[in-house]
């Protein structure tokens, strides 16, 4: 017996168009099986089915208008109106993602199409779904009843498929090409270490920014001579109190006072891409190198805050760091930071900048080197400078001004304190 399918009530909607027709002659469907998704002005929808059997007839097709009342399908009916619904996990019908392209989840070889599911236990809406969004449902678990394919179940396996990609592993992204997978173990013994928590974390955040932000490293070098001796006799007097003065707290007093006077470095670049974000605050940023990975606790309204206090912070912070202590909101709310290898080496490194930040300061180590005075060569501890930025935020001249504000601060102690 032949049965027609109709649109049911959808509402005060007519001539809605059809956007995708889920189901091809000679599919069996179930009741309650999504045939076909229609567009309206406010969301797409899916047409259930109003009755079980094999499709023996299409009467609409993409693009067509239809209405309550239009006829959808013939089909044979099976008796089986009485079939219980598939078991469903999906979004709210307004909701349904349109029939728009996907990011392939298998290799672009050879399409994915109806004709390789024929041994799966998946409606035909969720085939549909998985042909236009390129899965491959022999790969993909169900977890609906008895091992049926969800519409769930095809986005898992599509995000599992593109994560390596977010992640910067070995497939391209913004159309770069991939970067060639090799099996290493054709040429030696190799072993596969898991990276540690943090790196999983920060590697895709540093991935992001560098795709993004038109990076550009500006290099300077501050002499700290005098500085340097005041430092230490301050960390003298600091060790008989429990706490250190390192030259990461007089750069950071010193980059305050440049942020002040040059605040686009200590701004954001608004989310409309025409304005920039002017902060009046300023919370300094510092990677800690730790066992588990690089972490960038913040000193807050680090402006308000002496060099004793921004000392005993800084020594707090980076041993709860270290300890796995550190609590999420003391690594947030940065708006510049200060990444400093000066206890390893170096001479001087490309930083990249902490987005939504706009620049970061690069520390390398300090080294004694002849400068000229006007008239003769003399020994200076003369510190490197790296400062990175965000091109479309900050521009060569102003970096180089940036630079030359900071060392002229790390230069005159006087200055500094003022």
């Amino acid at each position: 017996m032949t049965t027609e399918v109709k649109v049911p009530d959808i509402g005060d909607f007519k001539d809605v168009p059809v956007v995708t027709v889920l189901v091809s002659v000679g599919d069996t469907i179930a009741v309650e099986d999504a045939i076909c998704e229609l567009e309206s002005d406010k969301a797409t929808m899916e047409v259930p089915s109003s009755h079980a059997g094999v499709v023996k007839e299409i009467h609409i097709k993409e693009g067509d208008k239809v209405s309550e009342g239009s006829l959808i399908l013939t089909i044979e009916a099976s008796g089986a109106s009485e079939a219980p619904k598939e078991e469903t996990k999906e979004a709210p019908k307004a909701e349904a993602p349109k029939a728009a392209p996907a990011p392939a989840a298998t290799p672009a070889s050879s399409p994915v199409t109806d004709a390789g599911f024929s041994k799966v236990h998946a409606s035909p809406s969720v085939r549909a779904f998985a042909r236009r969004v390129e899965v491959d449902l022999n790969t993909v678990n169900g977890t609906g009843r008895k091992g049926r394919i969800l519409r769930e179940d095809v986005e898992k396996a599509m995000k599992s498929a593109v994560a390596p990609a977010a992640a910067g592993g070995a497939q391209g992204g913004m159309g770069i090409p991939p970067i060639p997978v090799v099996d290493f173990s054709k040429f030696g013994p190799v072993e596969d270490v898991e990276m540690p928590r943090i790196k999983k974390i920060s590697g895709p955040a540093l991935h992001r920014s560098w795709l993004n932000i038109p990076h550009v490293t500006h290099n300077d070098e501050a002499d700290i001579t005098e500085l340097d001796q005041y430092r230490k006799e301050m960390d003298t007097q600091a060790k008989n109190d429990g706490y250190r003065v390192t030259l990461l707290s007089f750069v950071i007093k010193a980059s305050v006072s440049a942020l002040k006077t040059h605040w686009e470095f200590n701004s954001s670049i608004h989310p409309d891409g025409d304005k920039l974000i002017k902060k009046d605050f300023y919370n300094i940023g510092f990677a800690a190198d730790t066992p588990n990975g690089l972490m960038v606790p913040v000193i807050k309204d680090a402006d308000r805050k002496g060099l004793v206090e921004i000392s005993k912070e800084l020594m707090e912070l980076s041993e709860a760091a270290r300890d796995g202590n550190l609590k999420s909101k003391d690594m947030q709310g940065a708006t510049f930071t200060i990444s400093s290898l000066g206890g390893i080496g170096g001479t001087s490194f490309t930083p990249i900048v902490n987005a939504p930040e706009v620049a970061i300061l690069g520390l390398t180590r300090s080294k004694m080197a002849p400068v000229w005075n006007g008239s003769e060569f003399e020994p200076r501890l003369m510190q490197p400078l790296s400062l990175s930025y965000d091109h479309r935020a900050v521009d060569g001249a102003l970096a180089a001004r940036f630079c030359v504000t900071l060392k002229t601060l790390l230069g005159d102690m006087r200055k500094l304190m003022w």
